[in-house]
C-alpha cells in the first residue's frame, strides 16, 4: 500500500444510499404460539448478531407458519444488515447465508453495478458513531429506514471498492479463523480434562483408562461420588490463593489513568483476557480494596453472568471479579475447566434479586478434586500447549484487529491506496 499524508484525490461519487440500494425490514412471530418457532429451520436474525461482521449461521429459527403468520421477510446472501435500534444500533454485518430479520433491522441489498455489499459494510462501519448520533427515540436509540435511504456516500469506483473490501476482509477472514481455531482448541482442552478428572480415564500405568479398566476407586462423601484411591478433596480456599477485588475512589484522580490495567466484570468475560480499558496506579492499588493478580490467573465474574476466564496480562480486578492464583500444584489449565464444570452449580447458589451474584466466600468453600502429582504433570504436557496457542492466537487476533480499525478509515478517506 502507499501512504500519502494530504490523500490519493482518488475519484469518489457521492450518492443517497437509497438511490443505489434497496431496504427492507423483517419481524419477529408471536413469542407465545409454539408452532413459529418449535422445529423451526427457516434462520431468523436479530439484531443483537450483529455484533460479528459477517453472518453465516445463527442458533434462532422459525417455522414456515411462524414466516407465513409474521412480517419476516426473507433477504438473500450478500445483504447488508443494519441494527436500528437496541444495545446494538449503528452494528453492521453482511449476511453470507438466506435469512429472516426481526424489525430491529434493516436489510440493504444495493445495486451491485454500482455498490458492492462488502465494502458498504465497511464504509457503514466508520460511520458508526455518526449512525449512533443520528439516532433517534425516548426509551432507546432508533434509527430508521428513512434515514438510513437518505444516508450520503461518497464511493470508490467499483473497482476500487472491491480492492479495499479484499484487504479489510482478508484481515477478518483470519480473524475470524483464529476464534473458530480457538474453539476447537478449547473444546479439545476441556474434552481433556473431563476424561481425566471427571470420567477419571486418564492413563494408568500400563496406558489403558484408568476406571474403565478397573483401577481402584473410593467413595468421596463430600461429593457423594467414587474418585481414584490416593486422590484427595478439599476446598479451593484450602488450595490456592483467591482474591477479591475493589473500585479506587473515581474522585481521587491520583488513583486513575496509570500503567495498570483494572479488569471490570464484563471484560472478564472475555477469553483469554488481554486488554483492560481502564488504568490505575500504584497509589490506587495501595489505597483501595482493588486485587492485583499475575498473568496466568484464573477469573471468575461473580455478579449476575458467571463466567471464568485466564488472565493473559497483568491486572487488578474490581470487586465483582474473584481471582484464583495459580501455584505448585494447581495450574490454569486445571482450574479453568475446573471452573467452568462448576459454573451449573454455582449458579443455583445466586442471591440477590436485582444483581444475582454469588461472593468470594462461595468460591472458597467449593469442594475440588486434587489429583495424583504425577497424572497432573502428565495432564500439563498435554494441556498446556494448547492454551498457549490459545492465548497466542488471540493475541494475534488483538494485532490484526487493530490493524484492521487503523486501516479502515484510511482506506475509505483515500489516505492509503491498495
Amino acid at each position: 500500500m502507499k501512504n500519502l499524508e494530504h490523500g490519493l484525490n482518488m475519484e469518489m461519487t457521492k450518492y443517497k444510499l437509497g438511490d443505489i440500494a434497496k431496504t427492507g425490514s423483517g419481524g419477529t412471530p408471536k413469542s407465545t404460539v409454539a408452532e413459529y418457532y418449535e422445529n423451526g429451520t427457516i434462520p431468523w436474525i436479530n439484531s443483537g448478531e450483529l455484533n460479528h461482521p459477517f453472518i453465516s449461521s445463527t442458533e434462532n429459527f422459525i417455522t414456515q407458519a411462524g414466516y407465513d403468520n409474521s412480517s419476516a421477510k426473507l433477504f438473500p446472501p450478500q445483504t447488508v444488515l443494519l441494527a436500528m435500534y437496541g444495545a446494538t444500533a449503528g452494528k453492521a454485518s453482511l449476511l453470507e447465508i438466506e435469512a429472516c430479520t426481526n424489525q430491529a433491522v434493516c436489510a440493504i441489498m444495493p445495486d451491485e453495478k454500482v455498490l458492492s455489499p462488502l465494502y458498504l459494510k465497511y464504509k457503514l462501519d466508520t460511520m458508526y458513531n455518526y449512525l449512533v448520533g443520528i439516532s433517534t427515540g425516548s426509551a432507546r436509540d432508533n434509527l430508521s429506514q428513512e434515514g438510513i435511504r437518505s444516508l450520503e456516500l461518497n464511493i470508490h469506483s467499483l473497482a476500487e471498492q472491491k480492492k479495499i473490501a479484499a484487504v479489510l476482509s482478508a484481515l477478518d477472514d483470519k480473524i475470524a479463523l483464529n476464534k473458530k481455531m480457538n474453539q476447537k482448541l478449547e473444546a479439545m482442552a476441556k474434552r481433556l480434562y473431563d476424561y481425566w478428572f471427571v470420567q477419571f480415564d486418564f492413563p494408568d500405568e500400563n496406558g489403558r483408562p484408568y476406571k474403565t479398566s478397573g483401577g481402584p476407586m473410593t467413595h468421596n462423601p463430600t461429593l457423594n461420588r467414587e474418585i481414584p484411591v490416593g486422590w484427595e478433596v478439599d476446598v479451593v480456599g484450602n488450595v490456592c490463593e483467591t482474591v477479591l477485588g475493589g473500585t479506587p475512589s473515581t474522585e481521587n484522580e491520583s488513583f486513575w489513568n496509570g500503567n495498570i490495567p483494572w479488569l471490570n466484570s464484563g471484560e472478564v468475560a472475555e477469553f483469554p483476557i488481554l486488554n483492560a480499558e481502564k488504568r490505575i496506579t500504584e497509589d490506587a492499588v495501595k489505597n483501595s480494596a482493588t486485587a492485583y493478580l499475575p498473568a496466568g490467573s484464573v477469573t471468575l465474574s461473580i455478579t449476575r453472568h458467571l463466567r471464568p476466564s485466564i488472565m493473559a496480562i497483568d491486572a487488578c480486578i474490581n470487586q465483582s471479579v474473584a481471582g484464583i492464583k495459580e501455584n505448585d500444584i494447581l495450574k490454569n489449565g486445571y482450574l479453568y475447566p475446573y471452573l467452568v464444570n462448576e459454573i451449573p452449580r454455582l449458579n443455583t447458589l445466586r442471591g440477590g434479586a436485582q444483581q444475582p451474584h454469588i461472593n468470594k466466600d462461595t468460591v472458597d468453600k467449593s469442594p475440588i478434586v486434587i489429583p495424583a502429582q504425577n497424572v497432573l504433570h502428565q495432564y500439563y504436557e498435554k494441556v498446556n500447549p494448547l492454551y498457549k496457542e490459545i492465548i497466542e492466537k488471540a493475541k494475534e487476533s488483538q494485532k490484526l484487529t487493530a490493524l484492521r480499525d487503523k486501516l479502515l478509515p484510511l482506506l475509505m478517506n483515500d489516505q492509503v491506496e491498495v
